[in-house]
């Protein structure tokens, strides 16, 4: 940040007008965040690129199949058999089943659905099934779960278990695996962020100002994101909301946690706090923005997905990004001065007083380093290396509903009942549309495919397409059901002129697949691309820039190879997503070469007057505590996500988590410093640096303090 800006940011009269008009964007904004799930967009379409063919056919059945229909069955299980009293029960419970808001067309009793060719009673007389069909609008999933407890209210009988089943059971699950993003999740996040400030600061309030900003920030961008949702077509889902809370949490945090260390180390330099402020925004605020700006641009990046989900993350995070990193150079700079000196109690950063990073545990590791620089780095790199040999045990398949939670939810266990007893879960469908006039090769075609329930009759879609339907025999996400659909699709393509397409459930998980392995070979190259731009920009350099690069990449393979064997043997997961990949890189790439920004911005200034090998050593201890913090609060936040009971979510929190710790912890302070002193000046190449023409003359402390003390007085 230029000099003259900071000074004006940190002034006596400016610092409270910064303040007054942050309060007054977000009384404007605060209304329109909590709105924000008003506006979430949770249909396939908000997943799945146009081109996609179960987006096709849902396309091609909007007219006639209504897209907010939720297939729901209602499992009722006795052991030893139903009786006839209980069977009058379940039969007359239908009339009261179809009184409840959101439940459409007709309820089908177990007699009803054995007429059909589904459902109805097992042969051992111990389960019934009962179907029904909710429909809550484009935007009323947030109603499953008070029409699934008026459901269990109605059907409760002594003896019979009653599950929730189908896509409506899997909908109202969904709904309480996201119940805790809102209010326990935001809570807890904010919670654990505190307990490491206080541990950080050892101050019981200078932690409020961070979290205060944090909490500005997360209002401000909601309510834009809000507005730009509502007013410009921005897609917004529940997963985007959940992340968008952590990063801007994390990462907010994180920006803090940087400045506020560099103003304290300046108001041991500075007798003014205005003038402190200013050297530390003037040093701090290029590589916070930088940051920002890899992380921002990095989530842009996801604007190249063809999964739709994915793509709408990308602008969501980066908004999400981009107005923390305005807050906290902006507003935390103007509390700071407000507040002054005392705001640090009981350790306040006294004039004069001498910097304890200078003889602190990273100053130490540093001496450690130095002597053999080459035969640490060397080493490093091969332990990681080792740890990306786990990555043989990654399976992004996918997951079968059950093995996408963490426990066992009612669907999970109705679907276990319809398994054992014999009965098929009709609310799983392929859906083929064709040609009039081929629907009968069509339909002979899809006879021969194993796993395949009864046709429907063809029913029209308009006056020349026609779809039949066929409950699918395997879990709606599960490898078999994949395998349905490929045969599926192959044997109605196969039918000359028929133009035939499969869509459904099951096929929507199988397009997904296969746009998340397409996502994964285009933005994983862009990102790198992108961040390495930044870095030389940033650094003026390229040999520095292709290093670090290397190391996160190096990071994030170990990370994930680490993390698959602990999936494998001490969570007991399945798998994963296809998407687990992109994800965690992307955030792993972005945040974790945050902090070799750090670190390296402060190697580059102290390399300006001190040479790379002591500026080196002179960066680690300085930041050392800082960044180690820093990463701490990043790898607590994205490890909140385990709590909620989703797989992918818990893989998400612990793959970052765990890499955040081995960027802050290992490769900063051990690789990155140890390869610093190992090249020396060369790191630089191929600027002024790397030939050793260094010494701060022309941009040294007397020239900075002469412009500061200008800027202040303005």
């Amino acid at each position: 940040m230029h000099r003259q800006i900071a000074g004006r940011l940190a002034g006596k009269r400016t610092a409270p007008a910064v303040v007054v008009l942050a309060f007054i964007l977000v009384g404007l904004l605060a209304p329109l965040a909590a709105k924000l799930a008003d506006v979430q967009n949770n249909e396939a379409s908000s997943w799945l690129p146009g081109s996609a063919e179960s987006t096709e056919v849902s396309n091609e059945l909007s007219s006639t199949v209504d897209p907010n229909d939720i297939p729901t069955l209602i499992v009722y299980d006795k052991p030893g058999g139903l009786s006839d009293a209980d069977k009058q029960a379940i039969t007359a419970q239908a009339t009261d089943l179809a009184k409840i808001d959101g439940v459409t067309g007709q309820v089908l009793t177990p007699e009803q659905a054995a007429a059909l060719g589904f459902g109805g009673y097992s042969q051992d007389g111990e389960v019934a099934v009962t179907a029904l069909t909710f429909n809550f609008g484009k935007n009323g999933w947030n109603d499953i779960p008070d029409a699934a407890d008026k459901i269990r209210e109605i059907t409760k009988m002594d003896g019979v278990t009653v599950h929730l089943a189908g896509f409506g059971g899997q909908a109202a699950d969904a709904s309480e695996a996201f119940g805790g993003l809102d209010t326990t999740l935001l809570l807890a996040t904010f919670g654990i962020v505190i307990l490491i400030l206080l541990f950080t600061y050892r101050s019981p309030i200078l932690w409020i100002l961070p979290i205060f900003c944090a909490g500005l920030s997360l209002q401000m961008s909601e309510g834009l994101i809000y507005l730009l949702a509502k007013h410009a077509g921005l897609t917004v889902n529940g997963q985007s909301q959940a992340i968008l809370s952590i990063l801007v949490i994390g990462a907010g945090t994180d920006y803090a946690l940087l400045l506020i260390a560099r103003y304290r180390e300046e108001l041991r330099r500075h007798e003014s706090r205005h003038e402190a402020m200013a050297f530390a925004l003037h040093r701090a605020a290029p590589a916070i923005l930088a940051s920002a700006a890899t992380v921002a641009v990095g989530m842009l990046c996801l604007l190249a997905a063809d999964l739709n989900s994915t793509a709408g993350l990308g602008p969501v995070n980066a908004i999400g990004v981009l107005v923390t990193v305005v807050v906290m150079v902006t507003v935390l700079p103007a509390l700071l001065v407000i507040f002054g000196r005392w705001i640090f109690w009981p350790k306040r950063p006294t004039f004069g007083s001498e910097e304890p990073t200078a003889s602190g545990l990273w100053a130490r590791v540093g001496a450690a380093i130095s002597p053999r620089p080459r035969r640490v780095w060397v080493g490093t790199a091969i332990v990681l290396g080792i740890a990306c040999l786990g990555l043989v045990k990654l399976d992004t398949a996918g997951l079968s509903t059950a093995d996408s939670y963490t426990k066992e939810f009612d669907s999970i266990k109705g679907q276990k009942v319809l398994v054992e007893h014999g009965l098929l879960d009709n609310s799983n469908t392929v859906q083929v549309v064709s040609n009039a006039d081929s629907v009968g090769a069509v339909a002979k075609a899809l006879q021969g495919v194993s796993g395949l329930g009864t046709l429907t009759d063809p029913r029209p879609v308009s006056a020349d397409r026609v779809y039949v339907e066929a409950p699918i025999d395997a879990d709606i996400s599960s490898p078999k059901a994949f395998g349905i659909v490929d045969a599926a699709r192959d044997a109605v393509h196969a039918v000359p002129d028929a133009d035939a397409l499969v869509g459904g459930g099951s096929a929507f998980y199988v397009d997904t697949k296969t746009a998340s392995e397409r996502d994964n070979k285009v933005i994983i190259p862009l990102v790198l691309i992108v961040v390495l731009l930044i870095l030389i920009g940033l650094l003026r350099a390229v040999a520095a820039p292709l290093i670090l690069l290397a190391t996160v990449v190096l990071s994030f393979g170990a990370a994930l190879g680490i993390s698959a064997l602990i999936f494998t043997y001490v969570f007991g997961f399945a798998g994963a997503d296809p998407g687990f990949p992109l994800f965690t890189f992307v955030f792993l790439v972005a945040l974790g070469i945050d902090y070799n920004i750090f670190l390296m911005t402060r190697v580059r200034e102290e390399t300006l007057e001190r040479g790379t090998r002591e500026g080196s050593l002179i960066a680690l201890s300085s930041t050392g505590g800082v960044i180690t913090s820093a990463g701490l609060v990043l790898a607590a936040t994205f490890a909140v996500l385990g709590t909620l009971p989703l797989v992918f979510l818990a893989e998400l929190g612990t793959a970052v988590a765990l890499g955040v710790l081995l960027d802050t912890i290992i490769v900063r302070s051990v690789l990155v410093t140890a390869i610093n002193l190992d090249l020396g000046d060369r790191i630089w190449w191929p600027s002024k640096l790397a030939r050793g023409e260094h010494g701060g003359t022309q941009d040294g402390p007397l020239a900075e303090a002469s412009a500061a003390r200008v800027s202040l007085t303005e």
